[in-house]
């Protein structure tokens, strides 16, 4: 008898609370979406700068309605061409960070851009979910709130 992929992956709902902790962001709204392949966050400002020979970039978010901004650097990976669910394609710089979500702690790809018109911060990919997580579009918020632990090193919001 065939073992279902499913049994042997944890199931999320469709949005889900999850940490970036090398951004210093302990909580954030996520839309988990299988149908976009790349993940996105949306930043306020962004802005690009050089550190011993290689780009980095230098941006703010807001996580949530009531968290302060968020300051954050990370080396930029690259640039590449994306197309969002209306058809239109932009180039966007990716970082490679660091996930906290229902226990497991993993790097991933994410663009920066502006999602200030969407309900989520972040949408979580599917390059992200792969051979992790099974999605169940019928549940919501599955899993407890991440909070800081010693291995996030990241300050609770008030």
């Amino acid at each position: 008898m065939a073992d279902p992929i499913g049994a042997r992956l944890m199931i999320l709902g469709w949005r889900e609370r999850l940490a970036l902790p090398a951004l210093g962001i302990a909580r954030l709204k996520a839309k988990l979406d299988t149908g976009a392949r790349s993940s996105s966050l949306h930043v306020d400002t962004l802005e690009t700068f050089r550190r011993d020979g290689e780009v980095w970039l230098r941006f703010s978010l807001h996580p949530g309605r009531r968290t302060p901004v968020v300051h954050a650097e990370a080396r930029a990976l690259d640039r590449r061409m994306v197309t969002d669910t209306g058809g239109r394609r932009s180039e966007r710089w990716f970082i490679r960070s660091e996930v906290e979500l229902a226990g497991e702690r993993f790097s991933i790809d994410i663009n920066l851009t502006d999602r200030r018109h969407m309900l989520f911060p972040l949408l979580l990919g599917r390059t992200a979910l792969a051979g992790r997580f099974v999605v169940d579009p019928s549940l919501s918020y599955t899993q407890s709130s991440p909070w800081p632990t010693a291995a996030t090193g990241v300050a609770s919001p008030a």
